[in-house]
């Protein structure tokens, strides 16, 4: 198929690499961001966006600009799904694969404010129905919600999760934490004492599924969904696998990235799913990147306060992550950031940490990361951000 004639009304032509002025239109920015860039920086510069997304091999992407603490504007590109040749537009459904972490991180610093345990308490006091072993390496340093979120807990697992079949059996937490059939993954343990290193760990977030529910005494996606999805306005979200047949009807089917269908299912659904398993949209993403912003900067929250939120942008100490985000500097701003890999999907999204903009790209393929890449750089450029090596001073 080809990506680009099928997108290629959607886009502009031409466009150059200077800003925009702020009072420009959502639309004069999204016709700098699809048309050719010039001067071009390397290859994809001199391809609008759907020839990048037919160089790429990516069928379908849904992206969302946040600019002055507000969605500015979100749009969806190519196909959902090459088999039936739908649309992709702003609420159709895409695996958010690990940027569930932070959601999951949000839940979790709701359930610290409501006093229902706290970041620093040790993991087993708050667990009900396992318990994670010491292995010898907890008895100095316990391991706590805040090292698993931030990846420092010791935990060896270092695996993604591959998803099943959507009529598969799928294993309960406990299984996957011990490698039992029929989970495909090996078992989460610790391997070396916390705060010594990070280590990306999904398996220590799926410890945090678990933990929530037995803390709140309910099942983990009705959880999420009356304690963020719903207050932070994320209206096309769900945690629930598989997908319920009503909300596959606009839902990315996941492909190769050569462009073509992963397989004869068209996801996969997952049992962790505090690591891998939010189905959202781009703008319910920015909705809930606001919701930190908005938080942090002290303006009346839906969800966290402004303590919360601060932990959420401010490194434990050792490497690079706060309670779910990773944390770095872009040229001269501060950035959260997180990107998601499921069988057939990639994203990312990426947020400034005082200032009110931010980006999400969803993508149906294996392949999307060079193209939220581009993406990304496409968005610093036309709105001017200091993550610029010479920012636009505005």
């Amino acid at each position: 198929m080809n990506f680009a004639k099928v997108a290629l009304a959607l886009f502009g032509t031409l466009s150059t690499a200077a800003p925009l002025a702020a009072q420009e239109s959502a639309a004069d920015y999204i016709a700098l961001i699809e048309g050719a860039q010039t001067p071009s920086r390397q290859g994809l510069d001199v391809l609008t966006l759907p020839e990048v997304m037919e160089r790429l091999g990516v069928p379908g992407m849904s992206v969302a600009v946040i600019r002055d603490f507000e969605v500015h504007w979100a749009k969806g590109y190519g196909v959902a799904d090459v088999v039936t040749g739908t649309a992709v537009d702003t609420e159709t459904l895409f695996q958010a694969a690990s940027i569930s972490k932070p959601v999951t991180a949000m839940a979790a610093l709701s359930a610290v404010q409501e006093g229902l345990f706290s970041l620093d308490d040790d993991i087993n006091s708050i667990l009900r129905s396992w318990s994670l072993p010491g292995r010898g390496f907890a008895d100095e340093q316990p391991v706590t919600p805040r090292l698993l979120f931030s990846h420092t807990a010791g935990l060896g697992d270092g695996h993604g999760f591959p998803g099943y079949a959507p009529d598969a059996p799928r294993p309960t937490p406990v299984q996957i934490f011990e490698g039992q059939a029929p989970s495909n993954v090996g078992p989460v343990e610790l391997v070396r004492p916390p705060l010594t290193a990070m280590h990306y760990s999904g398996g220590g977030t799926t410890i945090m599924q678990l933990a929530l529910a037995d803390a709140r005494g309910e099942p983990f996606p009705a959880l999420m969904r009356r304690t963020v999805l719903e207050p932070a306005g994320m209206t096309r979200s769900t945690f629930v696998h598989p997908l319920p047949a009503a909300l596959d009807v606009n839902a990315a089917r996941g492909h190769r990235g050569d462009g073509l269908p992963m397989g004869v299912e068209k996801w996969h659904a997952y049992a962790a799913l505090a690591a891998a398993g939010l189905w959202t949209t781009p703008t319910d993403l920015a909705r809930f990147a606001i919701e930190v912003q908005d938080a942090a900067r002290g303006d009346p929250d839906r969800v966290l306060s402004r303590a919360s939120a601060q932990e959420m942008l401010s490194p434990v100490g050792v490497g690079s992550y706060a309670v779910g985000f990773h944390i770095e500097q872009r040229g001269q701003g501060w950035y959260f950031s997180h990107s998601g890999g499921n069988w057939g999907f990639v994203c990312y999204l990426t947020a400034h940490k005082a200032k009110g903009y931010g980006v999400v790209v969803m993508t149906n393929s294996s392949g999307g990361g060079g193209l939220y890449r581009e993406v990304l750089e496409r968005v610093e450029r036309a709105y001017g951000w200091d993550s610029l090596d010479k920012p636009v001073l505005r």
